[in-house]
């Protein structure tokens, strides 16, 4: 995927509901806790996040009351679709990225909430601006072309922001799929699985089956043994698998009576189920052979480790030569000078990102109290009337937790300490994204570097080890030779 992908879907009622149950649904998924770290990377727009769905019915009712005109087929609000790249972008810049391009699009004439999930390998933005303006006299319409001219919009503001867009070709000169993937059913992905447990060299079914439920599948025992991966409603019965995988078939090529036959003739194909159960680290841990010849495994699987062993054993000493390290003190320090290094990038990415969240609250009390300026008046200029009081309990609530949170920080930076403007915080903020940024992608390839470093070490351990095992052998039996001779 590239980066960024959108898309504007108008929003109508749907059939059997409300203006507000519809609106509802849609900021509710919008919203969701999980997808948006419990709303941490939630920003709205002349709105609360929390009640926009009902300041967005509200504005609607204070439309039809101005202008006279109803809507009951009309689009209701426009959700803008807003992908990125995997890897490329935090989601507090991505959330950034999403407020500046609505806030762009709709130039600042409707109300907007930017929800950006995390729960995808691509992070991305969902954006629901209501399609009434803030001045409740006008309506957003489509216009032709209106996803090519938000596209557009969104690589300007992905570019300003150093990242990559997509380039557009001509329809001419676009790459054309004349082959597509093969489907793969349930069962195929349980066979690839399966031969890739067999590779493991499991001691008998159970050890088979426990193998499979690390991968994610779903065992049921009985009459009928069978296996369901997730995603999938149904269970497959081993048998339904086809030849050489059924219960018996497995048991015996366990057993090393018989030899397993893949029904997957082609080298290449794999799938992703099997690289869940068989994937290696290009530089690995040494197995333990004798405690795993203890615990059950047979020759076969000890020949196999031994080799395996000797192959991890001549990585690391070429990672060795390749970083110019002489010995094991060398490599001991330089291990843990990577993993200081490691700790203290994530100690700074930790350190800005609780700087964020206190700039991004105190900005959000500077803009409620703000907004909130001419509802206080009229409260104090009716003698703290308590039905006023009921009638703006909101925005009086948000008054009061605004004070609240500038009388704190003036105690603790001083009563002398002036509170920072909104345009201050927005550049400290930047500066702070832009640093936890850079930070974060050195933290990702410190830490890459770290776990072979640490892999490297743990290696060249167990080789002195093993020397130091074999020389005092070697001193124990000439001493047992002497005492023989003697």
């Amino acid at each position: 995927m590239k980066m960024a992908a959108t898309r504007l879907i108008a929003l109508h009622i749907n059939k059997g509901k409300t203006v507000a149950q519809c609106l509802a649904d849609r900021t509710d998924y919008s919203e969701n806790a999980a997808k948006t770290e419990d709303g941490k990377y939630i920003s709205a727009y002349a709105c609360d996040a929390k009640t926009c769905d009902e300041e967005f019915l509200l504005s609607k009712r204070q439309y039809e009351h101005i202008t006279g005109r109803t809507q009951a087929h009309d689009v209701i609000a426009y959700q803008i679709r807003q992908s990125f790249k995997p890897g490329e972008i935090t989601p507090e810049e991505a959330n950034k990225v999403g407020y500046e391009t609505a806030m762009r699009f709709t130039k600042g004439k409707h109300a907007f909430i930017v929800a950006t999930h995390i729960d995808r390998a691509h992070i991305h933005n969902h954006i629901i601006f209501n399609s009434t303006t803030l001045d409740f006299t006008r309506k957003f319409r489509d216009f032709r072309l209106s996803g090519l001219a938000l596209a557009r919009l969104s690589d300007i503001v992905c570019l300003e922001h150093r990242l990559s867009v997509i380039i557009r070709k001509p329809y001419g000169e676009r790459q054309k799929r004349t082959e597509y993937p093969e489907k793969k059913s349930q069962r195929d992905e349980i066979c690839e699985a399966i031969d890739a447990a067999l590779a493991r060299k499991p001691k008998d079914f159970r050890e088979l089956i426990e193998i499979l439920q690390e991968a994610g599948y779903e065992y049921k025992d009985g009459k009928q043994p069978a296996l369901r991966g997730k995603g999938h409603a149904r269970f497959a019965r081993f048998r339904s698998l086809g030849k050489g995988y059924s219960v018996e078939e497995l048991c015996e090529v366990i057993a090393g009576n018989a030899v397993h036959k893949s029904k997957f003739v082609e080298k290449n194909r794999t799938s992703a189920r099997s690289s869940q159960v068989h994937q290696k680290a290009e530089l690995s841990f040494l197995i333990d052979v004798r405690a795993k010849m203890q615990a059950g495994k047979g020759a076969g699987y000890a020949r196999w480790a031994k080799v395996f062993n000797l192959k991890q054993m001549a990585k690391a000493m070429m990672f060795m030569e390749e970083h110019g390290i002489k010995s094991y003190a060398e490599l001991k320090e330089k291990a843990e000078e990577i993993s200081e290094n490691c700790d203290a990038l994530l100690e700074s990415v930790k350190a800005d990102e609780a700087r964020m969240s206190e700039v991004s609250v105190l900005r959000k009390h500077l803009i409620n109290y703000a907004k909130t300026k001419d509802v206080f008046a009229a409260y104090k200029a009716s003698g703290y009337n308590r039905e006023f009081y009921e009638a703006h309990r909101d925005s009086l609530a948000l008054r009061s937790a605004a004070k609240k949170a500038f009388d704190a920080y003036k105690k603790e930076n001083g009563s002398d300490k002036k509170l920072p403007r909104i345009s201050e915080l927005n550049a400290e903020y930047a500066m702070l994204l832009e640093r936890k940024k850079s930070s974060y992608a050195e933290y990702r390839k410190t830490k890459s570097e770290m776990q072979d470093w640490l892999v490297a070490q743990k290696i060249v351990q167990e080789i002195l080890k093993e020397d130091e095992q074999k020389k005092e052998h070697t001193h124990e039996q000439g001493e047992e030779n002497r005492e023989n001779s003697r």
